[in-house]
């Protein structure tokens, strides 16, 4: 991380919202605390054998790690349903095929295994992007800032389950020791990079596949009473244009071409196909903006920030001044801000701790 980029992220780490992150990510909590109990040595966090940072940005519809994007679903496999291991996951005695079937949207995320078996899967991604099977991590991940008060524990022991975990991905046997969670805020994690360019007033909003999040930054400050969250993802725009082309021409195509046409203005797809898809997802993002409004957004008094994979929706087809709205085309941003706001937290803990030793 360079001088510049370590600054902001303490910038933003020390704001009113993220210094509730800091209460949040107390280490006694989770896995560490497992460890503690069962007098397990905890690997200090500086020095060579500290633990490796896994960044991970649970979205409804894509999982993503500072390197790594891969639909967020997966199929446990009967028999030999799956013969080949490109993508197929063996934990506890079962496989499961990565990136295949439907995941149902579902507000809370820890009602099944999905997501831990998925977490395991960018785990093991990073681990052999970094050349390694045997790993100490903590896992650094987040939550919208309006539900992390509630669901922030929850989230936290249910990734935090197992302190030791062997699992097998894409033929590679894994070894991890999960040392920590640390749960941060989702949108705020996004800027983290950007914080020093928020001057003035401002609106982020963090469209996702199942939520959009949306809070204010004034004067490089988050406002925390400002955060709302509603079930307004980009699934909807798709689930609009479905209904739309079957009601005009019979047709059902699948999600994949209409999120490849909304994407990249282009698909496989006949050009009256294209038209209605292009009207539904005018029709997506005019609502969006229509939903700010209702919380306070005026072009004229602030500037709005979109970021997630909504962000090339409004690009694509929002009626907007380009000097006001700015586009953030990082689908990994969230997954970047975990990751540099752990390695702060962490850095900071372990200072904290030399000082009272010394």
């Amino acid at each position: 991380m360079n001088q510049n980029r370590n600054d902001e992220t303490k910038h933003i780490y020390t704001s009113s919202a993220a210094k509730d992150a800091a209460i949040i990510n107390k280490p006694e909590k989770g896995a560490t605390a497992n460890a503690m109990r069962s007098g397990q040595d905890i690997v200090p966090v500086v020095g060579t054998d500290s633990p490796i940072v896994i960044a991970i940005d649970h979205g409804y519809g894509n999982i993503k790690t500072p390197t790594f994007i891969f639909p967020a679903c997966v199929t446990l496999c009967d028999g030999d349903m799956f013969l080949s291991t490109d993508d197929i996951l063996t934990y506890e005695g079962k496989r499961y095929a990565i990136s295949t079937g439907h995941k149902e949207f579902r507000l809370d995320k820890i009602m099944d295994e999905d997501y831990y078996i998925l977490t395991l899967a960018a785990i093991g991604k990073e681990l052999r992007h970094r050349g390694l099977t045997t790993a100490k991590i903590v896992i650094a991940c987040g939550l919208p800032l309006t539900w992390a008060s509630r669901q922030q524990e929850k989230f936290k022991a249910y990734l935090s389950k197992n302190a030791h975990i062997d699992f097998t991905y894409q033929g590679t046997d894994f070894h991890v020791d999960v040392q920590e969670v640390l749960v941060f805020y989702q949108g705020v994690a996004a800027i983290a990079r950007k914080i020093n360019q928020f001057k003035g007033t401002n609106m982020l909003a963090d469209i996702g596949n199942g939520t959009m999040n949306v809070l204010n930054v004034n004067e490089r400050k988050i406002i925390p009473k400002s955060c709302f969250t509603e079930k307004y993802g980009t699934y909807q725009c798709i689930i609009a244009a479905r209904e739309m082309l079957l009601r005009e021409f019979s047709v059902l195509p699948t999600d994949a071409q209409i999120e490849k046409y909304l994407r990249f203005l282009h698909a496989d797809i006949g050009p009256r196909y294209q038209e209605v898809i292009k009207a539904a997802a005018k029709q997506y993002v005019a609502e969006i903006f229509r939903r700010l409004r209702e919380h306070d957004y005026d072009p004229n008094l602030m500037r709005m920030w979109v970021t997630g994979g909504g962000a090339c929706l409004v690009k694509n087809f929002g009626d907007y001044a380009p000097d006001r709205v700015i586009i953030l085309n990082d689908i990994h941003a969230n997954a970047r801000g975990y990751e540099d706001m752990a390695k702060a937290s962490l850095e900071g803990r372990a200072k904290k701790n030399e000082q009272k030793q010394g």
